[in-house]
């Protein structure tokens, strides 16, 4: 098998209709996996799978919210009913509620950590059994810089959720690695996303943003993109436990 081509594989990503997880979605595809993309909004996940189909990949689209147990439990479902088999997880789906530390809610706080990380601890686990049965099966989570630097263009509760995200990742890939499952995550700094268009159509805060990145260029969906699928493909067989900053260099700049 090649290294770098993922052809009769199998790959699951969430938040796939737009931003990181539509571009992860197609360069899986490109590289030859066959693609279960799931998202809450039926006209953008249908005109992926169209533009998948398209280009001669294979796709299936999934309607839910895996913030729910009723929507983690509806991808399950579909995932067994396509053939009960499963190579990669991408856990992509996450956002952000931009409202200062005191101003904060038990809501938002609840809503964050149901999207950004009991999504990813659930659903990973809900795929275990499939993971196992696949040689070098590759989970991939999508965290963020803000689980490592404060970022005062974010939030506390967005750091905290992505901090536990990249905890999932480190503990998965030491339990499991004996099994022969790879976990690791990447973590993007600002990306050309609906998630940080508030950010970045703030001047001011674009330019400071460019300011504390070396290679002076706002990252684009397929940066991260191509990231995700490096640690999902045999060539990276022997990483695992990872996460990887896709950045432009903000963590290595320290100030």
């Amino acid at each position: 098998m090649d290294p770098w081509r993922l052809d009769g594989r199998v790959a699951l990503v969430t938040g796939a209709s737009r931003g990181i997880g539509a571009a992860t979605a197609l360069a899986l595809a490109e590289r030859g996996a066959a693609v279960i993309l799931v998202a809450r909004g039926a006209e953008e996940l249908d005109a992926l799978v169209a533009s998948v189909l398209a280009g001669g990949g294979r796709a299936h689209g999934i309607v839910a919210d895996v913030a729910t147990p009723e929507g983690r439990l509806a991808v399950l479902d579909r995932v067994q009913a396509l053939g009960g088999r499963l190579d990669i997880l991408v856990n992509n789906v996450g956002i952000n509620l931009r409202r200062p530390t005191l101003e904060a809610t038990a809501e938002d706080w609840e809503m964050l950590v149901r999207t950004n990380v009991t999504s990813a601890w659930e659903l990973t686990r809900g795929c275990h059994a499939w993971l196992a049965a696949s040689p070098g099966a590759s989970v991939v989570n999508v965290g963020s810089v803000a689980s490592a630097r404060s970022v005062r263009t974010s939030t506390a509760i967005y750091a905290m959720s992505k901090g536990a995200l990249d905890g999932m990742t480190r503990f998965f890939a030491t339990e499991w690695g004996p099994l022969g499952i790879r976990v690791n995550g990447v973590a993007p700094w600002y990306v050309r996303t609906p998630l940080a268009a508030a950010v970045l159509d703030d001047p001011a805060k674009a330019a400071a943003i460019l300011d504390r990145t070396p290679l002076g260029r706002l990252g684009e969906p397929e940066d991260v993109a191509r990231a995700v699928v490096f640690l999902a493909l045999p060539a990276s067989g022997w990483i695992t436990g990872v996460n990887l900053p896709v950045d432009g260099g903000f963590l290595a700049l320290g100030s």
